[in-house]
């Protein structure tokens, strides 16, 4: 582990060299769905040179967070550096959204307020606020549109790691070369999706090193920040959409030639929305709103003894999660413990062929203590985690009374965040729903019944019922049926991937709300 010293991380950004022309451009990519699954930060298998190459000749955080385990809420946080719950954001696929509140502009307008021309280089803004299209938020779509010796503020998504997956036929990676988390079964299926996402990875590390390449070709790359995230964690069962570290601790490395010594490494607890207040520093721009995200180069985050995150809904699946992170320990705090983790989806149970897996070892009572764990019918309310004997989040030590301090400690942490930072609204009675739906699901899938009563119920407002099992035993062996042939495709071979029942969502959409 090595700390990065305050005497050789702090730059000095006085208004004196901060003039017009020279200050500094800022690049950032992002990726999809993707944790620290790269060669550099030890992953098994896979090969990813050209973001390597970038960690050598930068910084590259061990402990780097997101706000939020989805895209749009881990987006709109990014966007503005604001916790998505303050901004009315933190609720998945927002249908009526809402203009920013207490002041808070987009980042973008803030550097084109100070003379930077900004563009969007990809497609996606996924934000859950107004303005949210990419020719509301940005002047354009490439930094060669701006003006000579302008500078610049560039953002470009690839979406290439958010499923499905392509193979890499330049560097297959075989199973045998990878290594499962153990809440995961150990099993050839689970193994070959694993090396699948690695593959494409591989993919999109040639695209980062083309975009790079194009920098250093136009003669950019002494005077640019760049920025390498991901907009939350994996797309597995139990990352994307949950508050372990699988779902919300990202790749994270920044390079800003002559200003940050190369070949770092930083354990500090960091956030995505903290980039948001460095790169503005770097450009001397003051937001009209304290952010709450902070400079990555301040004593405040090396202090930092604690970072937050929250999960609200997807799509229309109702849950609610708030969760407190330090250097040694996790606590999870589940608003909703009556849904089990792996209620019904429509979007991975038509995207994430573990999940059959997983789910037809659990019914057949073939799965160990930590991987059934999570395919429980309901959640603990509190779920706390040593994460120095824990580092995969297994085994829950909120009861166990060794734990009492650090749990009591957590929790009233916790909630002043919630209270004091993102004015935290909770869940409500129509957001839980408990009295909405039949007790049972009266169908052999959730998703059967739901696209059956679609016309009845307002699942929009809602959510579905949060029945569970979502599928029979029965079920869940057709469905992982359908996904061998895709998930066991060769690199260069063309497997049309399969469209599971149940899992399209129904066209008309009830307005009733039993």
């Amino acid at each position: 582990m090595i700390r990065t010293a305050l005497s050789l991380f702090v730059l000095l950004l006085s208004a004196a060299w901060l003039q017009a022309d020279d200050r500094p451009n800022i690049l950032w990519i992002t990726i999809e769905d993707w944790s620290p699954d790269l060669s550099c930060y030890g992953t098994k298998g896979i090969q990813t040179p050209h973001v390597d190459q970038l960690a050598a000749e930068g910084i590259r955080y061990e402990r780097a967070f997101t706000t939020a385990p989805v895209c749009s809420a881990s987006r709109s946080a990014m966007m503005t550096g604001f916790h998505q719950n303050y901004i009315g954001a933190q609720q998945h696929r927002t249908d009526d959204k809402k203009p920013l509140p207490y002041g808070i502009r987009p980042v973008p307008h803030l550097f084109a307020d100070a003379g930077y021309f900004t563009c969007l280089m990809s497609s996606k803004t996924d934000c859950n606020f107004l303005p949210d299209s990419r020719k509301e938020l940005f002047q354009g779509r490439d930094w060669k549109e701006r003006k000579p010796g302008q500078p610049f503020f560039a953002r470009i998504s690839f979406g290439g790691t958010h499923r499905p997956w392509k193979r890499d036929p330049q560097r297959p990676i075989e199973i045998e070369d990878v290594e499962l988390p153990p809440y995961y079964a150990d099993t050839p299926f689970i193994r070959r999706d694993w090396a699948n996402g690695l593959e494409q990875m591989q993919l999109v590390d040639r695209e980062v090193g083309a975009i790079l390449k194009r920098l250093k070709d136009d003669g950019l790359a002494e005077n640019t920040i760049v920025f390498f995230i991901g907009d939350h964690g994996r797309c597995h069962i139990r990352g994307k959409q949950f508050l372990y570290d699988e779902g919300t601790r990202i790749p994270m490395i920044m390079r800003w030639p002559g200003k940050v010594q190369p070949g770092q490494v930083s354990d500090d607890l960091v956030y995505s929305i903290d980039i948001c207040a460095t790169i503005l520093e770097a450009a001397a721009i003051k937001p009209p709103v304290a952010l709450h995200g902070a400079s990555l180069f301040s004593r405040e985050v090396q202090e930092r003894k604690y970072i937050f995150t929250a999960r609200d809904k997807m799509d229309d699946t109702h849950d609610a999660m708030r969760a407190i992170r330090s250097q040694t320990h996790k606590l999870i705090l589940n608003l909703m413990p009556e849904r089990a983790y792996c209620q019904f989806s429509f979007y991975k149970e038509g995207s994430y062929p573990p999940l059959a897996e997983m789910n037809v070892l659990n019914l057949e009572g073939k799965l160990t203590p930590e991987q059934s764990a999570f395919m429980a019918s309901s959640k603990p309310p509190v779920e706390l985690f040593d994460l120095k004997k824990d580092p995969y989040e297994v085994h829950n030590v909120a009861d166990d009374p060794a734990y009492a301090a650090v749990k009591a400690e957590m929790l009233a942490e916790l909630e002043q965040w919630r209270t004091e930072v993102i004015h935290d609204q909770g869940v409500t009675a129509e957001f839980r729903a408990l009295e909405a739906f039949p007790k049972s699901c009266p169908t052999a899938t959730v998703g059967q019944w739901v696209q059956e009563h679609s016309s009845e119920y307002d699942f929009n407002q809602l959510g579905v019922p949060g029945w569970y099992p979502t599928r029979t035993l029965e079920e869940w062996r057709k469905v992982k049926t359908l996904w061998e042939p895709y998930v066991f495709r060769g690199p260069e071979e063309k497997a049309a991937r399969p469209a599971i029942p149940s899992t399209k969502k129904p066209s008309s959409r009830g307005k009733a709300s039993r």
